[in-house]
């Protein structure tokens, strides 16, 4: 199942949105705030800097809607704009990692880790994002955006060998965090 279909009505509020139509803008952040929060969340692992981030992205995305290229996937751009993003507020966080004490996670099991699925979930949350983001921002992109391979290649600016590759590598890598982490063969 593809999430990013361009169909005729969204290629034309696309087009009213680069002409400045405020409704069109609406529409644009409306439709693309899930897939880039969701986006942001798996690659920074805190809701707060996720919210943040994917509010960024969606500004910088309208500032810069002139510099949209209409003949390539505008999910491309967008996800590229989110990346980029998530990789300044990465640098942000080590910058003031040291000022601020470290998060202390709450000792109590949520009602989802209570059930046999639940804490499958964790397992699997625990190991997306012990992955180098290297390799979890292409697992993100493929498995969670339903972003295809030349995609995630002219996303990330890379050959689609590499691609392909990083995708491999990071579900073995993941299947051995998963597996160590008690979860199921």
């Amino acid at each position: 199942m593809r999430l990013h279909t361009n169909d005729p009505d969204e290629t034309i509020l696309m087009a009213r949105a680069l002409d400045g139509d405020p409704s069109a803008r609406e529409w644009l952040v409306q439709r693309w705030t899930p897939p880039v929060y969701r986006f942001c969340r798996r690659m920074l692992k805190n809701d707060e800097d996720a919210r943040d981030a994917a509010q960024d992205t969606l500004v910088k995305v309208l500032k810069s809607l002139d510099r949209y290229d209409p003949t390539r996937a505008f999910s491309t751009w967008v996800f590229g704009i989110a990346r980029n993003t998530c990789i300044d507020e990465h640098r942000r966080r080590r910058k003031r990692a040291w000022d601020e004490p470290p998060d202390v996670p709450a000792d109590d099991p949520t009602p989802l880790q209570v059930t046999s699925e639940g804490e499958r979930a964790r397992q699997l949350s625990d190991a997306l994002e012990l992955l180098p983001p290297l390799y979890r921002e292409v697992l993100v992109l493929y498995h969670f955006e339903h972003m295809k391979y030349c995609e995630i290649a002219e996303t990330l600016d890379l050959p689609m060998g590499t691609v392909m590759n990083r995708i491999f590598r990071a579900r073995r890598k993941l299947r051995d965090l998963y597996t160590d982490a008690g979860g199921e063969q």
